[in-house]
């Protein structure tokens, strides 16, 4: 069973037995900064070709059946100067959604912010341009889309941009890290108040990349908790959630935080209405260690399903919201993906028969993404290709940027024209588990 998403006043068909909402996505990194050293940006629509082939892409998200689809807008070219809008790209792309009956998931920030904004997110203006873009966005399409994400992958924005320091503002610490947070969360909660204010019938969808830690080594335990904790760390900011007893607030205020900091998310905390987790078996599931050398690693081994179960069950015991996969795919072989959405499958099953309300699965990128390596790299496009997608990008003579169906669409299609019955009735949570929470 197909159906629209519901609106704000409506989410509790979220968690109806027999609902399930389907979905697919296109990358939309968003990177406006030159490298450096090679003068490369990282705009995936222009890398792989969408802002030209726009239509005809969201005519193969048709083709899969979805009742609903996340989908990138271009900050940066919607306001590529701080007096200038220009809505072609949203009107265009968002109206071809809604006419071929599919519901936008929109994402309003993927990473990167237009190149005027000095200091990116630590501009101190920062949340009130992000929430004046969104409030502008939302007010034309008022009463016809209602789902829009206020930022998506606020940690991973927060670890490239104030801990590896490779994005802008280029910061390369903790404190770094800490900062961007801050930041990346008041614009979060500013944007959630300006959409509100639009229209109160939005559903702001929460979407951040999830991370288990684990670890064999006694002397990694602490570690390996503190970094569990800081997955959770932009979630619990908004929500207002993070006071004196948090496991984190020492850390936070050693890391440059202030108290007041803190006290403007628990004076202006939004509810979680719906969250999505992004998970990848060859990047989400964290091994700490110690390499032959005796030096602290992380390293990433390829996860099995219960990846998905395990992540699941923790962010529903934390915050008692409906969950979405919000992004899954594998990388390579066109087998190895198949199997992977076998097995991702199975496990919201799993975690549906546990009474744990996973309403949605997006497999995502619907077709192959550019890798990040390719801002800092020299090699062409077409050689920085991620075959992750139920269509391939595979150049021929005619076309460097040729999508190439593969049966991964057919899949999909089927899992998709079953709704509900692909990965089980949704059961009641047992009175024991609705307390723990």
């Amino acid at each position: 069973m197909t159906q629209a998403l519901p609106s704000r006043s409506r989410l509790h068909r979220l968690t109806a037995p027999d609902a399930f909402w389907w979905s697919t996505g296109i990358e939309d990194t968003f990177i406006t900064a030159p490298h450096p050293v090679t003068g490369r940006t990282l705009d995936e629509y222009e890398l792989t070709g969408h802002y030209d082939r726009w239509h005809d892409d969201l005519g193969l998200v048709a083709e899969l059946d979805v009742p609903c689809a996340r989908y990138g807008v271009p900050w940066h070219h919607i306001q590529p100067a701080p007096n200038t809008w220009d809505w072609t790209f949203p009107d265009e792309t968002l109206e071809r959604l809604l006419d071929l009956g599919i519901d936008p998931q929109v994402d309003l920030v993927h990473y990167g912010l237009p190149a005027w904004i000095e200091g990116a997110f630590l501009h101190p203006d920062y949340p009130k341009l992000v929430s004046d873009y969104a409030a502008r966005l939302a007010e034309r399409f008022r009463g016809r889309i209602t789902w829009y994400t206020p930022l998506n992958e606020p940690r991973i924005t927060g670890w490239y941009c104030g801990r590896l320091g490779w994005w802008p503002p280029f910061r390369r610490s903790w404190p770094g890290f800490v900062a961007l947070m801050l930041a990346i969360a008041k614009g979060m909660v500013e944007t959630v108040k300006a959409l509100e204010s639009v229209d109160p019938e939005i559903v702001p969808y929460f979407v951040d990349a999830t991370d288990l830690f684990d670890t064999d080594d006694p002397a990694f335990e602490d570690e390996a908790r503190r970094r569990q904790d800081i997955v959770f760390l932009a979630l619990d900011l908004v929500s207002g959630r993070i006071d004196e007893s948090h496991s984190l607030w020492a850390w936070l205020l050693k890391n440059g935080a202030q108290e007041a900091d803190l006290a403007y998310f628990q004076d202006n905390a939004v509810a979680l209405p719906v969250i999505g987790m992004n998970l990848y078996p060859m990047f989400t599931q964290k091994k700490l260690l110690r390499d032959a050398g005796g030096r602290f690693r992380i390293r990433m081994p390829y996860a099995g399903a219960d990846l998905i179960t395990r992540l699941g069950r923790l962010y529903y015991e934390r915050y008692g919201a409906p969950l979405m996969i919000s992004e899954t795919a594998s990388m390579g072989s066109l087998r190895r993906r198949l199997d992977w959405l076998d097995a991702s499958v199975a496990a919201t099953r799993q975690l549906r028969e546990e009474g744990i309300p996973l309403v949605g699965y997006t497999w995502w990128p619907m077709f192959a993404l550019v890798t990040w390596a390719y801002r800092q790299g020299r090699r062409p496009v077409t050689e920085h290709l991620a075959q992750m997608g139920l269509w391939d990008i595979i150049p021929d003579e005619t076309d460097p940027l040729r999508r190439v169906r593969t049966t991964g669409v057919d899949m999909y299609r089927r899992l998709v024209r079953a709704g509900a019955e692909s990965v089980g009735m949704l059961s009641q949570v047992s009175s024991s588990a609705a307390a723990a929470i």
